[in-house]
């Protein structure tokens, strides 16, 4: 087995890897002067997504911008697949095809704690657009081709990695959250009263663990990455996803080079375990601090081009639209934005009487937690919570603050959470149409009596 090092998240004071927005400008730019592919994607939705405020000012994009074409992936009515692992009630949310985290399971029932900071596999949320698949770990392969790569090995001529051959390659092993982009979606209709379609998760669309794997980087060099390679498209073996009629195939999701080669895991085990197939089994993407979608599960094919790349889902899925974005939509979204969570049920009652100990945890996908505020009056006080964690960046920090009612009745608990670069919680999530990052304080009412 080769050496093993253990990678610390990136530095709160490091710059990003890329400015997505200048990204997606340019990448725009050469997909009209005929320099990039769009996998899956009709010229027509390009043309409305090249027409974002400010993008361009070519002529031929002066006609009226449509709507978008395609509802949101999260929206379109499917069959259920299978999950494989058991989903008792006491640790899950059933939702369609994917599986919320109950947050009042990562305390048992005397208020102890049943969850470190790492969540266990069997307790883990499971976020799928079709069904999971059970892949044979040793016959499958990685395979990676594309014009990025010395040679230019075509799709049918790829530089492939069994899993033996990932494991002998030195070993990295981060903390880091896999978070979906709809996670808190439910709140927009619920706190704001503007409806959303998608899963309604509440904030159990998350879970923390510890992954062991490759750095993509390495493996891209070993397939003999060049210079000229700008994107890498890391396709899933999940069952294609069809939507009105238009098979749109694998999930896939381009990432810019200048990420892929920052902090991007292959990784092949999960808290110290092999992956489960839930969760990407043999081999899947993770990608710290950026939304959930790019952290492909069961990654079987990666493209790596010298021209841009389009998918799906970073053309009609995972941008923003609504009255205070582009009229085509923003560039797609990838950093998380801060939310904080109580270890508690929402509704739940507490012993009037005495005091309690409240529990949480906050995160931010561009820093470390700084400072998690808790208000039991509905906002109208807040003070400092006790952080539990050394906060870390891509992770969660739990937190705790001590709290004695002055009698029975309703309450309204709410947290807030600062991360070290200023990045803080509103009152009030922008709205988008597809309810993507939610950010608000969210109201966590409870009964004292």
């Amino acid at each position: 087995m080769a050496a093993e090092v253990q990678t610390p998240a990136t530095p709160s004071d490091r710059a990003p890897a890329l400015d997505e927005a200048a990204y997606d400008r340019l990448r725009r730019r050469q997909w009209l002067a005929g320099e990039a592919r769009a996998d899956g994607v009709d010229r027509r939705t390009l043309l409305r997504m090249l027409a974002a405020a400010g993008a361009l000012a070519a002529p031929a994009l002066a006609a009226p911008v449509l709507a978008p074409a395609r509802a949101a992936a999260e929206e379109v009515p499917r069959p259920v697949p299978g999950i494989v692992k058991p989903l008792p009630a006491e640790w899950f949310v059933p939702r369609g095809t994917n599986a919320e985290m109950r947050w009042d399971a990562l305390r048992d029932a005397d208020g102890d704690a049943a969850v470190g900071r790492h969540v266990p596999v069997e307790r883990f949320f499971v976020r799928n657009h079709t069904g999971t698949p059970l892949i044979d770990p040793d016959t499958w392969r990685l395979k990676l081709f594309g014009t990025g790569l010395r040679g230019a090995p075509a799709a049918g001529q790829p530089v492939e990695f069994g899993l033996e051959d990932l494991q002998d390659l030195p070993s990295t092993r981060i903390s880091a959250l896999i978070e979906c982009a709809g996670n808190g979606r439910s709140f927009y209709a619920s706190q704001q009263g503007q409806a959303v379609p998608g899963t309604p998760w509440t904030l159990g669309g998350i879970g923390s663990a510890s992954w062991r794997g490759v750095r993509l980087a390495d493996v891209l060099r070993a397939a003999g990455l060049t210079r000229a390679a700008v994107d890498v498209l890391p396709a899933g073996l999940d069952p294609h996803y069809v939507t009105g009629g238009t098979d749109l195939g694998p999930v896939r999701r381009p990432l810019p080079v200048a990420k892929a080669l920052d902090d991007v895991l292959l990784a092949y085990e999960m808290n110290d375990e092999p992956l489960t197939p839930d969760h990407g089994a043999p081999v899947r993407l993770v990608v710290p601090g950026w939304v959930g979608i790019a952290s492909i599960k069961w990654v079987g094919t990666i493209e790596v081009a010298d021209h841009p790349l389009y998918s799906p889902w970073n053309t009609d899925f995972y941008r923003l639209w609504g009255p205070d974005y582009p009229a085509a939509g923003t560039a797609p979204i990838t950093t998380q934005v801060v939310k904080s969570a109580f270890e508690l049920a929402r509704g739940a009652v507490l012993e009037a009487g005495r005091g309690h100990r409240l529990h949480g945890r906050s995160w931010s996908g561009a820093a470390p937690v700084r400072t998690v505020e808790v208000s039991t009056d509905g906002g109208r006080s807040w003070r400092r919570a006790d952080l539990r964690d050394e906060p870390r960046a891509h992770d969660w920090t739990r937190w705790s603050v001590d709290w004695r009612p002055e009698g029975p009745g309703a309450y309204e608990l709410r947290a807030r959470a600062t991360d070290r670069r200023g990045n803080g919680q509103p009152e009030r999530a922008v709205f988008n149409r597809e309810g993507y990052l939610f950010g608000a304080v969210v109201a966590h009412p409870v009964t004292v009596a």
